[in-house]
């Protein structure tokens, strides 16, 4: 299965990480997204109309998107250098600290580093640190 996840991977990936909590996106409904400490850190992210025009006549990255808080905008522009095969970003998400993934070329262990890697920037700080002792 190397290279192709899915959301259900990401659902496993999330759980196994302390205090998650499974949600549904208030503008996309009926679309998951994954919350520690009532911050969402991963949420599922198809293109909308909007991002698809916005691509013009470049086409548009297949297979499912995973959108994954980073720490900071210096965090996000780092991940996105590590592994541009299968990170990217839009316009829509300029200035803001998230990356996007394309689900069906994302290595397993590079998945679960970069979902580690959001809910440490949104878990509550003494949770992220007895976490990070654990490991």
């Amino acid at each position: 299965m190397e290279g192709v996840q899915t959301y259900d991977d990401v659902a496993r990936l999330a759980a196994a990480l302390p205090e998650v909590t499974v949600g549904e996106d208030k503008h996309r409904h009926g679309l998951r997204t994954w919350q520690v400490g009532g911050k969402t850190f991963a949420w599922e992210r198809p293109f909308s109309k909007a991002d698809i025009k916005r691509f013009g006549s470049q086409t548009p990255p297949e297979g499912p998107i995973l959108a994954i808080r980073t720490a900071d905008l210096a965090e996000k522009e780092a991940v996105l250098a590590a592994n541009p095969d299968a990170f990217f970003t839009i316009p829509h998400f300029d200035g803001y600290s998230a990356i996007l993934v394309q689900l069906d070329r994302v290595e397993p262990k590079a998945l679960r580093d970069v979902l580690v890697d959001g809910w440490l920037a949104c878990a509550p700080r003494a949770l992220a640190d007895r976490y990070a002792q654990s490991i």
